[in-house]
């Protein structure tokens, strides 16, 4: 039997809660727009889907995914409840417009390294992509996160660069300003799946694992203060604020992804302005 949504409450508009009998509910939190990480609580043994694809529940019914910032505007989750019960949910996702710059008259050298350079490159790619991918069974993601560094904001997720009239890779963080040493913590609990202090575009990188598909990225460090496999608590020093890797001055450039979709950090965390007024 499946049956629709009977009830919808907003929340401060962040939090959906949607009921189809008293028993069997889903609330969501997060912003329904492109880009954005939501996490999510259901009934502990509830088999969640979304368009299709199996998404892993915690044993106390919490789970999480996400919207790729040219998302699709309509999605749908799936719930099958422990006693048959199925619930379809329509999910409308907001779209996002980014910031594109065009700057032109940059040299061949720099728009295309050379093929050591490259190698390097695809070389790091390789390391990154294979942290993102790891599943583990940490719940952190469920905490509420912290800003790993405040400041003012210098960079924006899903901003594009176009360089001789050719389109950029988006920026897919979100970069605080700061002096070189500044101290970077960690945003929430986790475990470290990637430190190397030299990559070629990323300069000194960590990735720090959440949990469920969920990590944390942190770009142009410094210094590094972890190791692979160290186990990290919330608030604890990672690193120093630098200019690494292929930068113009030193800031903090900070990732969020689910598996190898790349998020918006600023769904997560509470608004920079009302943190520096505290």
């Amino acid at each position: 039997m499946t049956l629709l949504p009977k009830m919808v409450t907003l929340l401060a508009g962040l939090t959906l809660l949607f009921t189809v009998n008293a028993g069997a509910q889903i609330q969501l939190m997060g912003k329904m727009e492109q880009g954005a990480l939501i996490r999510a609580t259901v009934e502990p043994g509830t088999q969640v889907y979304l368009n299709g694809k199996t998404l892993k529940v915690t044993p106390e019914g919490a789970f999480v995914f996400g919207f790729s910032r040219k998302a699709e505007l309509k999605q749908e989750l799936k719930l099958v409840y422990p006693d048959g019960l199925t619930q379809i949910k329509p999910l409308s996702i907001k779209a996002k417009e980014y910031k594109i710059d065009r700057v032109n008259g940059i040299s061949k050298k720099i728009m295309k390294p050379d093929p050591k350079a490259q190698e390097r490159s695809a070389k790091d790619s390789r390391q990154v992509k294979a942290a993102r991918s790891q599943f583990s069974e940490l719940k952190s993601f469920t905490q509420d996160f912290i800003w790993p560094l405040t400041g003012r904001i210098s960079g924006v997720y899903g901003s594009q660069r176009v360089y001789n009239g050719k389109p950029g890779n988006p920026h897919y963080g979100v970069d605080v300003a700061a002096k070189t040493g500044t101290v970077v913590v960690a945003p929430a609990d986790g475990v470290i799946s990637l430190s190397v202090a030299d990559m070629f575009y990323s300069g000194g990188t960590i990735i720090l694992d959440h949990g469920y598909g969920v990590s944390s990225s942190f770009l142009h460090l410094s210094k590094l203060y972890v190791e692979d496999g160290e186990v990290i608590k919330q608030g604890q020093a990672i690193a120093e604020v630098g200019a690494t890797g292929r930068v113009t001055g030193p800031h903090l450039d900070w990732r969020v992804n689910w598996y190898q979709m790349r998020l918006d950090p600023v769904t997560i965390v509470p608004n920079m302005a009302e943190v520096l007024k505290q």
